[in-house]
């Protein structure tokens, strides 16, 4: 006896949906209306995007945007919550601006201050060149060791960011300039006071070149550098005995700086930072760990 036979089912009813004519390898998109919650949702967003256009400023012109019947402005919430942080640590800066510099240390209030403040103002302003951890780069000093062309105490170093370094705009900016030795050296002269320049620090070198090499550096480099070639912080002229080279001290490093002189730079920041600002940051670098 055969199986019964499982009743067919019914055919599916035809979709009287329409297709919005879109066809993916015989998959056709069905024209489905959307749902209302959906459409009113995005009417909703609309009508609450032409209210905020009114109510606030949003429109770009040429030079500025729409004002808003609101009359909010960005910028004047932005100064009115400065000017009231301003207010609110005025005290603070008056105590700060008034005490030496060297006794903010034993004032713990003022120290946690001025440490809090000085990291913020360095990561505006010197982290571009100096670093984010003030590890310095190439040509930018490194703030973490106790090599200072100016010196590292705080006094120092207030003094350096307060006028700038080569500032055109300071009068009291110090300046950090080599001559370029490579317009008045011959090439035998450029070599020899090379090898013995890197002799000083313990460097690679050919120890041929030295004796010839410290004839160069006595008639030439001693009256910055010094006789031993230890350096004079006010000249700003580096210790070339130890391991620390601002420019690289690799042969080619300094054999640049010798040929084309060096002009350190930084801007006197007395322009720009408030007196405050100036003994926070001078604070906070100084107790990296490198400061005098």
């Amino acid at each position: 006896m055969n199986p019964r036979k499982k009743p067919n089912k019914p055919a599916p009813k035809a979709n009287k949906v329409g297709t919005t004519g879109h066809n993916w390898d015989g998959i056709k998109e069905l024209n489905n209306p959307l749902p209302r919650w959906w459409l009113w949702t995005f009417y909703a967003t609309i009508i609450w995007g032409i209210g905020y256009m009114v109510v606030y400023p949003s429109v770009p012109l040429l030079t500025s945007a729409t004002q808003g019947t609101a009359g909010y402005s960005s910028r004047l919430a932005l100064e009115e919550d400065l000017a009231h942080f301003a207010a609110r640590n005025a005290p603070l800066d008056e105590a700060l601006i008034a005490i030496p510099l060297t006794e903010i240390q034993a004032n713990p209030d003022l120290a946690h201050y001025a440490s809090a403040g000085g990291a913020a103002v360095f990561k505006t302003a010197c982290a571009q060149c100096h670093g984010e951890g003030a590890e310095g780069a190439k040509g930018y000093p490194n703030l973490l060791d106790d090599d200072w062309l100016w010196g590292g105490d705080i006094e120092a170093i207030y003094q350096s960011i307060r006028h700038g370094i080569g500032a055109e705009d300071d009068i009291n900016t110090r300046f950090a300039e080599m001559s370029a030795f490579g317009e008045f050296l011959s090439d035998d002269e450029m070599t020899s006071v090379l090898h013995y320049t890197l002799s000083l620090s313990g460097a690679g070198h050919n120890p041929s070149f030295v004796g010839s090499g410290a004839s160069v550096f006595a008639d030439n480099c001693a009256a910055c550098h010094g006789a031993d070639g230890k350096g004079d912080r006010a000249l700003g002229a580096p210790d070339l005995t130890d391991s620390i080279w601002l420019y690289g001290k690799s042969q080619s490093d300094v054999r640049a700086s010798i040929t084309e002189g060096r002009q350190g730079k930084m801007p006197a920041w007395q322009h720009i930072l408030s007196e405050a600002q100036l003994r926070q940051v001078a604070y906070f670098v100084h107790q990296l760990g490198g400061g005098e």
